[in-house]
């Protein structure tokens, strides 16, 4: 029975658009944005009824638009020769699987002639197969092993999407940015190597638009979970020869000491609870023999087979979890607000976006340096931190990656997981960052590079306001020349803090 003045939030059902409607969208948007750079001043807005693309096929276009690519030449391709392409086979691991993905995607009965292809992680096609005749005609658009199926060059396509977003993805018909892609629908799913985390690769199914099904989608990204699966247990299989080799040496170090694998994945240990996964720096460990690493204190790091030997000279004092609100433990009410405040004093926190797909923390402080490889969803949430240096509530940071103020659980429990990494240096109710850290943020070259597999309002705002350079960064250099704010744009504050968000 639904409760009296509690609105239930369903999701929305919308239609699948039309080879033809999409035809007429992509049309549109073209000439609004050619109307936009003749006289941006006098262009009109577009019909707010006529029917949009979907937000990450608008941000695919408008950041095309800004490159310049022609949408009926696209742009030259560049193409790996015979040698790169086998190193990048084996470099991959995935070149077992090509049997097991070929049987179970294209060659079952009653299935719509499909093209498998397996890429690297830069877009390159590695492998192909499927039907002769099908693969001879994507041949004519330049879909062949070696060339790189990379946006800049070939426009929006689903092998692209998939890896610059990191989730499945689907690319139909003209949502293709190139009309000569337009017969065509891509759906394509990344890899990633369940060790690191990173991504190495996409899954693509591509077919002509009048015959693909709704369900490939869901298909290919079975088959990416698949080659994921046989990723873990090669790790596993080699975590255990580590362990096996790591044993008799364990039993001769005095103190505690643990072992991991070049990803940081425990081994083995001795004399301490081990941590599943120590994060490495992703700089390399240098030349220095003593590192600080945040879990453990300072260790001494000895090379040892396809790992490391971790001892730390100090083991680091871990304080007991104490029960909080609802915004988590708060470490400062546990009585530890002097080794906190400690560990905020003077600190320098660095947010690193430029690298598409890998997104990095590093803090410089007098507890220590070290670095975190950052999820997507907490890459967000310190993002929208960083340029709200007042603070944001669990409801504002809901709205601002969800658009639902209500979600406020899910925002709650991923800053609670932020905590455990960045102690003092986040504050709550507000959720912000400490006063005493300096923040800055390094971004991407072209700002729809920012966070590109985010769908989420603000940042999708943030790349806008980049863009159109009313906004910039922390920790960026001013803007060139005096800019008068205009629509109630509020001036850089003496923090570093960037302007603030342009209104939606």
């Amino acid at each position: 029975m639904r409760q009296p003045g509690r609105q239930t939030r369903r999701p929305e059902r919308r239609t699948p658009q039309s080879a033809a409607e999409l035809a007429k969208v992509h049309e549109r948007a073209l000439a609004e944005a050619a109307a936009r750079s003749a006289n941006r001043d006098a262009a009109a807005p577009g019909d707010p009824s006529f029917l949009q693309p979907r937000p990450e096929i608008g941000d695919s276009w408008e950041r095309l638009r800004r490159l310049g690519l022609d949408p009926d030449a696209g742009a030259t391709t560049v193409h790996l020769g015979p040698a790169e392409i086998e190193h990048r086979r084996r470099a991959s691991g995935l070149d077992p699987l090509l049997p097991i993905l070929r049987d179970t995607l294209v060659e079952q009965p009653d299935q719509p002639p499909l093209i498998l292809a397996i890429t690297d992680a830069d877009g390159h096609i590695l492998w192909q197969a499927g039907e002769r005749g099908l693969r001879r005609s994507a041949e004519r658009i330049g879909f062949l092993n070696g060339a790189r199926w990379a946006e800049e060059r070939v426009g929006t396509n689903g092998i692209a999407a998939a890896l610059r977003a990191q989730r499945p993805m689907h690319v139909h018909s003209s949502e293709h940015y190139l009309r000569s892609h337009q017969s065509w629908t891509c759906v394509a799913a990344p890899v990633r190597d369940p060790g690191t985390g990173l991504l190495i690769g996409a899954i693509n199914l591509s077919g002509p638009a009048h015959s693909v099904r709704p369900y490939l989608l869901q298909l290919t990204a079975t088959a990416a979970k698949l080659a994921e699966t046989e990723l873990r247990a090669r790790r596993l299989e080699s975590l255990h020869h580590l362990r096996t080799l790591a044993a008799p040496m364990l039993a001769r170090v005095n103190g505690p000491a643990l072992v991991v694998d070049a990803a940081g994945w425990t081994a083995a240990a001795a004399g301490l609870p081990p941590p599943a996964r120590l994060r490495l720096p992703a700089e390399g460990w240098g030349s220095a023999a003593v590192h600080w690493l945040p879990s453990l204190g300072e260790c001494v790091i000895e090379p040892l087979a396809d790992g490391w030997l971790v001892r730390p000279v100090r083991p680091q004092d871990t304080a007991p979890a104490v029960p909080g609100g609802p915004d988590g433990p708060d470490p400062v009410a546990a009585g530890h607000g002097g080794l906190l405040a400690e560990q905020a004093e003077g600190a320098r926190l660095r947010l690193d976006l430029r690298r598409v797909g890998g997104p990095e923390l590093s803090v410089r402080g007098a507890a220590g340096s070290w670095s975190h490889a950052l999820s997507p969803r907490h890459a967000e949430l310190l993002l929208l931190l960083a340029t709200e240096r007042d603070g944001l509530s669990a409801a504002q940071l809901a709205d601002a990656l969800f658009g639902d103020p209500a979600r406020t659980v899910t925002v709650r429990a991923e800053l609670s997981r932020l905590r455990r990494h960045l102690g003092g240096l986040l504050a709550h109710r507000p959720y912000r960052f400490a006063d005493t850290v300096l923040v800055t943020v390094a971004g991407p070259e072209d700002p729809y590079d920012l966070l590109p597999s985010s769908s989420a309002p603000a940042v999708r705002r943030l790349r806008a306001g980049l863009a159109d350079g009313t906004v910039r960064l922390p920790g960026t250099p001013p803007l060139p020349g005096p800019r008068p704010p205009s629509d109630g744009a509020v001036p850089p504050r003496p923090r570093s803090a960037p302007v603030p968000l342009p209104p939606r």
